[in-house]
């Protein structure tokens, strides 16, 4: 069980105990009104963040989110369009060719629309009546998209019209922005969901990013007409931030699929192939084809990149009317189960992606994870620390691995490459955990079990939600959940390791002064997940250093000294 000791919560409630306290740094930051309007925003299945068990409306499975996600998308189209525009003129236009069920617009390179049709022959008829552009000096490639570039016969006057298009923001607010919100809110457990809000996935960058991935498989079906092109990791596991880049799986197995059926008869038809030595190799081939595709013939793809030596091979580029980088892979199904599962995990219980969203943030500001490849430590790992975290509360948060392997049933069993990766699948199956602790708790337990967790012996290992030895000396072994063989953590650090130490001993110490001083009147300073976020923590941890005595040392005697003394008052009050 994880360890108890920092900030015993008093017996007022911590809203009460927040609103007693006056922040003058809100006044200073000018923000009144700013929580009110972020509160007011639709959330994105956030839920409520105290238990984590009252919300327990029907959750759609994970394949029918991609199903429903993926039929929208094909009906949908995305236009590049004018900057003087009339909207109504604009609609009445398309709904020449068949009912709008919903649009919105976007600014990238330029003013973008996506307009999303009841059926999908409206897309048909807007594509009969769409010509091929005529340049002049340079010849046009005539490919047949989804992907359409509006131009007005006549310019608007805009002195009569409607007013200015109002286009949907496709990034996280700045960081000082975000520092106002967080300043603002009333208690820390506000703090982590003001912070989810704000930096998770909006609805219409969910819609675009099928949509791209639909646009990149028109591209792909040339020469694979049954394939599907499918979102996987950070745009679909439910843990995606605004801005994050967009996984593409090439996903052929459908075609085989169609070949399974029964022979008629004495007969036996197959497709003449190509053959190759091993599956790796027909992987390479595939993507490089489809490269060449993208890179010549795909409206919007600019900077491609063939990667095809990598462990996993791939395809980079960017898409340029979205704005997204891409990563397209294929025979890549364990990276789909993996989003799956933390698709799963994530809709469990509400404080799960509030806390995940607050220690990447925390971990962000800190340089503990760099988008740029080397012995950091991924957004990846850290969620898995966080599940195993939750599974290790009193009663468990989380359920192991091997607790939902055990209520899948027959229609749940999965086997990819001699991997067993079988978890039930329906949430309707899964008791509702009856832990009730807050977020604040959550946060600053989490910084004080990582802070003394002993990296040099044991592994976190989700499947079965305890401690393990290590079967290999890398500094952190974080064990994969479906390829058991594997430590997803194998390019960390020791130094990095250390540093992650020192900063969840650091930030646990910071919010058990946070409740020494919670009742002061004359705090008017950042605090909760604001002060963790703060670069000083970082900056006074490296002087510290500079003294007699190492700061973790330092760091983890004082928590050892708490956790006594709290150990003790809470005997007194027993007695």
């Amino acid at each position: 069980m994880a360890a108890r000791g920092l900030g015993l919560l008093t017996s007022l409630p911590l809203r009460a105990r927040r609103s007693q306290v006056q922040r003058p740094l809100c006044r200073l930051l000018s923000c009144p009104g700013t929580v009110a309007a972020a509160l007011g925003r639709e959330e994105q299945s956030s839920g409520s963040a105290e238990t984590g068990s009252e919300n327990r409306t029907p959750k759609k499975r994970f394949s029918e989110v991609q199903k429903e996600r993926r039929e929208q998308a094909q009906r949908t189209v995305l236009i590049h369009c004018p900057n003087k525009l009339s909207e109504k003129k604009f609609l009445k236009y398309l709904s020449q060719h068949g009912s709008i069920n919903n649009h919105f617009f976007y600014e990238s390179f330029g003013l973008y629309a996506v307009v999303e049709f009841s059926q999908k022959e409206s897309v048909a008829s807007l594509q009969n009546v769409t010509r091929t552009p005529s340049l002049g000096t340079e010849a046009a490639i005539p490919f047949r998209s989804r992907y359409f570039n509006l131009k007005l016969k006549t310019p608007l006057n805009q002195t009569s019209e409607q007013p200015s298009i109002q286009c949907r923001t496709q990034s996280s607010p700045s960081s000082r922005k975000l520092f106002e919100l967080l300043c603002c809110a009333e208690s820390v457990d506000d703090q982590l969901d003001t912070l989810l809000r704000e930096l998770q996935l909006t609805e219409e960058d969910t819609k675009l990013r099928y949509l791209t991935c639909s646009l990149i498989e028109d591209v792909a079906a040339a020469y694979f007409p049954d394939c599907t092109v499918r979102p996987f990791g950070s745009s679909v596991n439910s843990f995606g931030k605004l801005g994050c880049d967009l996984d593409m799986f090439l996903d052929l197995d459908e075609i085989e699929k169609f070949s399974t059926h029964k022979a008629s008869g004495n007969f036996l038809m197959e497709f003449q192939v190509k053959n190759v030595p091993s599956e790796r190799i027909a992987t390479q081939k595939i993507l490089s084809v489809v490269g060449e595709c993208l890179d010549h013939f795909g409206p919007g793809c600019v900077g491609v990149q063939k990667i095809l030596n990598a462990r996993c091979p791939l395809v980079r580029f960017s898409h340029q009317a979205s704005g997204f980088q891409c990563d397209l892979t294929t025979n890549n199904r364990i990276a789909l189960k993996s989003s799956e599962l933390l698709y799963m995990y994530g809709a469990l219980d509400s404080r799960v992606r509030a806390l995940v969203f607050s220690i990447r943030c925390w971990a962000r500001a800190h340089s503990l994870t760099s988008s740029i490849p080397g012995a950091w430590i991924t957004n990846f790992s850290l969620t898995m620390m966080v599940i195993f975290f939750l599974q290790r509360r009193s009663p468990p948060i989380l359920p192991t691995l091997d607790y939902l392997k055990t209520l899948a049933d027959a229609e749940d069993k999965c086997i990819i490459e001699g991997h067993n990766c079988t978890f039930v699948r329906d949430f309707n199956r899964i008791k509702p955990s009856g832990n009730a602790e807050t977020l604040e708790l959550l946060l600053k337990e989490f910084f004080e079990y990582f802070g003394n967790f002993a990296f040099n012996k044991n592994s976190i290992n989700i499947r079965q939600g305890r401690e393990q030895n290590k079967p290999e000396s890398s500094p952190l072994h974080i064990q994969n959940p479906f390829e058991t063989s594997l430590n997803i953590s194998k390019n960390v650090s020791q130094s990095q390791l250390q540093k992650f130490v020192d900063l969840a001993r650091e930030s646990a110490w910071i919010l058990h002064q946070e409740d020494k001083d919670r009742l002061s009147p004359s705090n008017n300073r950042p605090w909760g997940l604001a002060a963790l976020l703060l670069p000083s923590v970082a900056n006074s941890m490296s002087l510290a250093k500079k003294k007699k005595k190492p700061a973790s040392e330092r760091i983890k005697n004082l928590l050892e000294s708490i956790k006594s003394s709290s150990t003790e008052n809470s005997t007194a009050t027993n007695g």
